[in-house]
């Protein structure tokens, strides 16, 4: 298996296949309960693919939230290439993440390590670890094994995000990957005030996923996408969601559709309503979606971010 197989999803039954090879390989656990922070570690404990190292959303994937940020900031890039070191992972290490199922969080870790860093072989596994246990592979059970560790050398993050400024600014097409309910304002499980940026358009992250829990069809994503966004510019077009962690699903879903090139807002709805004088608004916006059917992996709060 060449590099060029780790770039945006890879099948359980490819990652499988590759499973005790001698080639510098990591795969990394993301599983994340909002409700019970420590859900994730603890089901990673008792079984995980075999090999797997865990990555906790707000011990390694974010960094520390202060009266100014939103709930999952960026990660401080000292410690987090720390922690990849730590993780067994090197510059050049193929890193393949997954999570329950949906891939909300490995696209967090997915959009850290291949964007923010310029990483290069990551892939998020398609079905996550539902995908895994139904096509029956091996699973690995009890107190995980420490990986050797690794040298990953200081990175200087690339300018691939914005800030809050940039989106008061206007002139960006922002897109809100949160549940149409919660971007409407008609409920709100998580923050303090509920609505959207003025002017941002809703596109739920679920729509990403099939009925099965899979991404559906770089074709299907690009048709979607297209249809929503027309000729913007990729480079004018803004993720965000709750706390940046389901925006890169959308992310992600826009390069498998071959529309590489749009960026994220890391502070997100959280961050927006720290400060007062950011306004709000409520109601549909200036794209009301109906909710889509979804699978039961991807069921609305407080698994979304």
């Amino acid at each position: 298996m060449n590099d060029t197989d780790w770039q945006i999803l890879i099948e359980p039954r490819r990652l499988a296949a590759v499973l005790g090879e001698p080639a510098d390989t990591r795969i990394v656990d993301c599983r994340f309960d909002l409700a019970d922070p420590e859900a994730g570690r603890r089901t990673w404990r008792e079984r995980r693919i075999p090999g797997a190292v865990h990555a906790d959303l707000e011990r390694d994937l974010s960094g520390v939230v202060t009266s100014r940020t939103g709930r999952h900031p960026l990660p401080d890039p000292a410690r987090f290439v720390a922690w990849l070191g730590q993780s067994g992972i090197a510059r050049t290490t193929r890193v393949a993440c997954y999570d329950a199922g949906p891939g909300m969080f490995a696209a967090r870790l997915w959009w850290l390590l291949r964007h923010w860093l310029g990483h290069g072989p990551v892939a998020v596994l398609d079905g996550g670890f539902a995908a895994w246990l139904a096509e029956d592979l091996p699973v690995e059970q009890g107190v995980p094994a420490t990986p050797p560790a690794a040298s990953y050398p200081d990175v200087v993050p690339r300018d691939v995000a914005v800030d809050a400024a940039a989106i008061a600014e206007g002139g960006l097409r922002v897109i809100d990957a949160r549940a149409a309910a919660r971007f409407r304002g008609d409920e709100e499980p998580l923050d303090s005030v509920a609505g959207h940026v003025p002017g941002a358009e809703n596109r739920p992250f679920t729509e990403n996923i099939d009925a099965h829990g899979r991404w559906r069809s770089p074709a299907a994503l690009r048709a979607d996408w297209e249809a929503l966004l027309g000729p913007a510019p990729r480079d004018r077009v803004v993720h965000m969601c709750g706390s940046g962690v389901t925006a890169c699903h959308n992310l992600l879903a826009m390069e498998r559709a071959g529309l590489a090139g749009s960026r994220l807002y890391p502070g997100s709805w959280s961050e927006w309503i720290r400060d007062p004088r950011h306004p709000v608004e409520q109601g549909a916006g200036r794209r009301d979606r109906r909710e889509p059917p979804s699978s039961n992996l991807c069921q609305g709060t407080p698994g979304e971010v």
